[in-house]
């Protein structure tokens, strides 16, 4: 038993030598050393007269790797202006919706009025310009990401994908964003 782990010990060493480091070790070393792992390689230690701090070299490697591109050397496109909007009128619909609707539940333990009779009297009792502006704020971000959202639906099916097709899209959409948004403020 204890010889077939000794053996199984001492193949392995030598299966995870390298080649020629293992005819080295056979021609130098005895199998019971090698078994035992007494014939282990020791390699010359190297030192370089280089004196400077690790953190100043890796400063002075890294000013020489090339900058890979940014945004910022890029003319702006509608492309990635309109997904990155796509994106920002999401997340600014779905936490407005989440902090109306908290501000919603807690308004009975708060004393809140935030119910729909309430609400009306208020934007009532506003000036029209304030009106259309406030409605117009809450319908331009929502009629983007509509709109938007189908145009990424016709992506997703793999149609309009051609560069001139994707900036008529883009700039289509943008039209007509503004051209609902207006007509709900105007409403």
């Amino acid at each position: 038993m204890f010889s077939q782990k000794v053996a199984q010990q001492s193949l392995r060493r030598l299966a995870v030598q390298q080649p020629l480091t293992m005819q080295w070790s056979m021609m130098r070393a005895s199998p019971a050393a090698v078994a035992l792992g007494q014939s282990m390689q020791k390699r010359p230690v190297t030192s370089s007269p280089n004196t400077e701090d690790p953190a100043q070299i890796l400063v002075k490697q890294r000013l020489n790797r090339p900058v890979s591109p940014h945004l910022t050397i890029y003319r702006p496109q509608i492309g990635w202006i309109g997904s990155s909007l796509h994106r920002i009128t999401g997340v600014a619909l779905s936490g407005t919706l989440y902090l109306w609707a908290t501000a919603y539940l807690a308004s009975p333990a708060l004393g809140w009025h935030l119910e729909s009779a309430s609400m009306v009297a208020a934007m009532g009792a506003l000036p029209v310009a304030a009106k259309v502006l406030i409605k117009a704020t809450m319908a331009l971000p929502f009629t983007y990401h509509s709109m938007n959202g189908l145009r990424h639906l016709m992506w997703d099916l793999g149609r309009g994908l051609s560069n001139p097709t994707i900036i008529k899209s883009g700039w289509t959409v943008v039209g007509l964003s503004v051209t609902s948004a207006l007509a709900l403020a105007f409403l």
